[in-house]
């Protein structure tokens, strides 16, 4: 099977060129924006190609000769929803059978309600723009199907980690920067998903059949929390999950005042502000610079640091409820994750050593390595 992933470059998509190459599950086609983008993949001799997503003449080029793609191009909204005509139209002219699209279990919200499943309503008027994006992407891409001739298999997975992924090396950072936080001590569900383990469900959807025009939430198998996913990485740092700092969640009253901020730099305020007295404008503009600030109780003492506040959609994470079930993949495509969140934790925290982090050579994460991990080695454990 020949295999075009578009997206080579990105975390989950360098990861699954990796594991198509190195394990001869497919001859894998990496594309990507840049030549410079694809020198992670072509270090294995790749055929690679470059191709914007955008672009329907070079991604039908990219394509040929291929059976199935991976859209696995990360993005804000204008890239989630400008790409799909283009690369499912270049797919059919390709002779493309199947296309493998990365959606995100996101499309029920960060904090879905109890009971959520696959059959769940979703809706695109929810408060994060990145959800309302992948749901009109899910139901852009079903109009494409029910008109072309391409398969189509979207794929929800959960909070994807592992060697490289941005939530463990910025949560790291913030440590060494002694600058992280978390919400309600990271006791929310956390709906984790091994990189390695979301590689084997993509793998299931390349060739499954009764996939098609179907959709499949991924997971770990084991619910844990916040906490347990960040707690390896704070002790491989030497830092006490404990000291973390506490943060807060996004009021009403702060929406209030990003709202009214963005209203009085806006043209129509600013022509009304013009027609006040002077003398009102100035004490509207002194009120409005001093809202939020902390002021000492006293000139000798200095302020205390503002507590920090964690995004509106890390407030929503942090306070998950509920575990998402993957019932369905298991069903349907074989779905089962082999990767136990106990080795895929210590498989990232080698990967922090082997990436140059200051993880602790004596001490307790160092002593269960060596006394429960297999040797960072291989490819499989530290890339």
């Amino acid at each position: 099977m020949r295999v075009a992933v578009l997206g080579a470059s990105g975390f989950i998509g360098s990861r699954l060129v990796e594991r198509l190459h190195l394990e001869e599950i497919a001859e894998v086609r990496p594309v990507a924006r840049r030549v410079a983008s694809l020198a992670g993949p072509s270090r294995f001799g790749l055929d690679c190609r470059v191709a914007d997503a955008f672009d329907r003449e070079a991604l039908a080029a990219a394509f040929a000769g291929c059976e199935v793609i991976v859209h696995a191009v990360a993005g804000p909204p204008r890239v989630i929803l400008g790409t799909l005509a283009p690369v499912y139209e270049a797919a059919q002219r390709s002779g493309v059978r199947r296309i493998v699209y990365l959606s995100t279990a996101s499309v029920h919200g960060q904090a879905p309600p109890i009971g959520t499943t696959e059959d769940s309503e979703l809706s695109d008027r929810q408060p994060i723009a990145y959800n309302n994006a992948k749901v009109r992407a899910e139901r852009r891409l079903l109009r494409l199907r029910e008109r072309g001739t391409v398969e189509l298999v979207l794929l929800r997975p959960g909070i994807v980690f592992g060697p490289r992924s941005t939530w463990i090396s910025s949560f790291a950072d913030a440590l060494l920067e002694d600058s992280a936080s978390l919400v309600d001590g990271g006791r929310g569900v956390c709906n984790s998903l091994y990189v390695d383990n979301l590689i084997d469900a993509i793998r299931a959807a390349m060739s499954a059949p009764g996939a098609d025009g179907e959709a499949f939430l991924l997971g770990d198998r084991e619910s844990v929390t916040w906490a347990d996913l960040y707690r390896p990485i704070a002790l491989a740092l030497g830092v006490g999950l404990a000291s973390v700092a506490e943060a807060g969640t996004p009021t009403s009253e702060s929406s209030w005042r990003e709202r009214w901020g963005r209203a009085r730099r806006s043209g129509a305020v600013r022509r009304m502000s013009s027609m006040l007295p002077r003398r009102v404008r100035a004490a509207l503009t002194s009120r409005s610079s001093l809202e939020g600030s902390a002021l000492p109780s006293s000139p000798w003492v200095a302020p205390a640091s503002p507590k920090p506040v964690a995004t509106p959609e890390l407030a929503l994470l942090y306070r998950c409820g509920y575990k998402l079930p993957f019932d369905k993949a298991s069903r349907l495509l074989g779905y089962e994750p082999r990767v136990s969140f106990d080795l895929a934790c210590r498989r990232t925290v080698a990967w922090l050593e082997f990436a140059g982090y200051p993880v602790m050579v004596n001490g307790p994460a160092a002593e269960a390595r060596r006394t429960s991990m297999q040797p960072p080695g291989s490819c499989n454990e530290v890339s």
